[in-house]
């Protein structure tokens, strides 16, 4: 089985009110959605980088919250949202329902307007669904990997091991280092100090890991 990154780009009137406090300017820059469910009114859980005040006023601008509660940690802000609609089109909801692939957390939110989702399943499965959702809102396909069902030896957040992807992906560990810490961040769509903070945080994690285990 393949694990597929997708990356979305939804027009503004199409985009879900969240993302599109998201792409306002303001303290709130991303929004990664780490737990959803099958109905709309499902308690699902967000991480937002900006502190419980800032993301109280973005989730404030959207209708279809009923009930929010918010927890500071990890640099930003976990929410507990319950809401009365997904606020999707249609006509996406409708290829994700009818899709053959399982869908892993996270949904990442970005200024830029764009979605970055990862889907699991073979190849036939994977190509119908992309060939779907490109038929309804632009999408591109960023990374495939083959799907493995065991955990990485170290414990890293979602957004620690996007980091190391693209510090890798602009040559941040290459020999003769040809990426910068700015690279990365200009990867992420984040500041450089968060960048740097991401890196240290995962770097530590993967060498405790591997000392631990060796």
């Amino acid at each position: 089985m393949r694990q597929v990154t997708f990356e979305t780009t939804y027009p503004p009137d199409a985009a879900h009110p969240l993302h599109r406090e998201v792409t306002a300017e303001g303290p709130v820059t991303r929004a990664d959605l780490l737990i959803w469910g099958p109905t709309a009114d499902v308690t699902t859980l967000t991480w937002f980088d900006a502190g419980p005040p800032a993301v109280r006023e973005v989730l404030d601008a959207v209708d279809s919250a009923t009930e929010v509660q918010l927890v500071a940690a990890d640099s930003g802000t976990y929410a507990f949202v319950r809401q009365s609609a997904y606020e999707l089109p249609d006509a996406v909801l409708d290829v994700v329902a009818g899709s053959r692939v399982a869908f892993v957390p996270p949904v990442t939110f970005r200024p830029s307007g764009t979605a970055r989702f990862e889907a699991v399943g073979e190849s036939e499965a994977l190509s119908e669904f992309y060939g779907a959702l490109d038929a309804v809102v632009d999408t591109d396909v960023v990374r495939v990997r083959e799907f493995r069902r065991w955990p990485e030896p170290a414990r890293l957040t979602g957004r620690q091991r996007e980091a190391l992807e693209a510090a890798v992906a602009v040559g941040y560990y290459d020999i003769e280092r040809s990426g910068s810490v700015a690279d990365v961040a200009g990867e992420l769509d984040c500041a450089r100090s968060t960048a740097g903070e991401l890196l240290r945080r995962a770097e530590s994690a993967v060498l405790t890991a591997f000392v631990g285990d060796s």
